[in-house]
């Protein structure tokens, strides 16, 4: 991978990492457009580092906030805590075994199989469906201190579906969030603060597979670097984009270009022009 496709890349993830457009999809699909190598899995997971430190700074002031109280709190009261921060600690918590557990047992499948052009491509499409039935439902009249442990889990297992490339972890969070009845912008915080955990242990475990092959391009660490910081900078001002959207607009707006590009995915992959 040249220094030009990092850049190329590292815009791409910061554009869709929050966006519920599948940031993963999108790291396998342009590539496949330009007709360069897949970067792999690996890359993808790191590159994601940028956009999670873009998270710890936009809402460092909640995390310090939570990460305090979840230590102080009573052991025993954990997801019924009268402390709002501390009980989102331990939900945070509770909401990351499942896809830590999945994402262990399927490694191997989500870094291959999963990351084949017609899974994406459906993924984009049916997935599609999934978040505006979600918007139809939702009642949105739930607040952020009213979540639950059955809320967190749920959350939590809907994260675990992200790690199908084409779902995307912020659509699939937040359709959850408005599904349990969440207004969108607390759906979309909690979305944000639930990724945390999970996408920090996915960029360091795989940290140590950068620049080898596997089955994607050798993204080495000058590329992967580049890209990750252009991912926070870009990821940063997307956070505060989506914020802003969600308090007045549908996140439904964005199910047509997943399956305009789902659709293009599928037919450019059945006629052979990408691979």
């Amino acid at each position: 991978m040249d220094v030009l496709q990092a850049i190329v890349l590292g815009i791409v993830q910061g554009l869709t990492e929050f966006l519920p457009i599948s940031s993963s999809g999108h790291l396998r699909v342009v590539p496949a457009f330009f007709g360069w190598e897949d970067p792999g899995a690996a890359f993808t997971a790191v590159t994601q580092l940028g956009t999670m430190a873009a998270v710890l700074v936009f809402f460092r002031q909640d995390l310090w906030k939570i990460l305090v109280a979840t230590l102080r709190s009573v052991p025993g009261e954990r997801w019924r805590s009268p402390d709002l921060d501390a009980r989102v600690g331990w939900l945070i918590v509770l909401g990351t075994i499942p896809i830590s557990v999945i994402g262990l047992a399927f490694k191997d499948v989500i870094e291959s199989g999963a990351r084949d052009l017609y899974v994406i491509g459906i993924a984009l499409i049916v997935f599609s469906f999934v978040i505006l039935r979600a918007e139809a439902v939702g009642r949105q009249d739930r607040k952020i201190g009213q979540i639950t442990a059955r809320d967190g889990l749920i959350i939590g297992l809907a994260q675990a579906i992200a790690l199908i490339p084409g779902v995307s972890r912020s659509g699939a969070t937040i359709s959850a969030g408005l599904v349990l009845g969440f207004n969108r912008v607390d759906a979309a915080r909690y979305s944000f603060l639930l990724s945390v955990p999970a996408v920090v242990l996915s960029g360091l475990f795989e940290m140590r597979s950068i620049g080898s092959d596997h089955g994607g391009a050798a993204a080495g660490f000058t590329a992967t670097a580049v890209a990750t910081v252009l991912a926070f900078v870009v990821g940063y001002a997307s956070i505060a984009f989506l914020l802003r959207f969600v308090a007045n607009h549908s996140i439904a707006i964005f199910c047509g270009y997943r399956v305009l590009l789902g659709v293009a995915v599928l037919a450019l992959a059945g006629a052979g022009l990408i691979s």
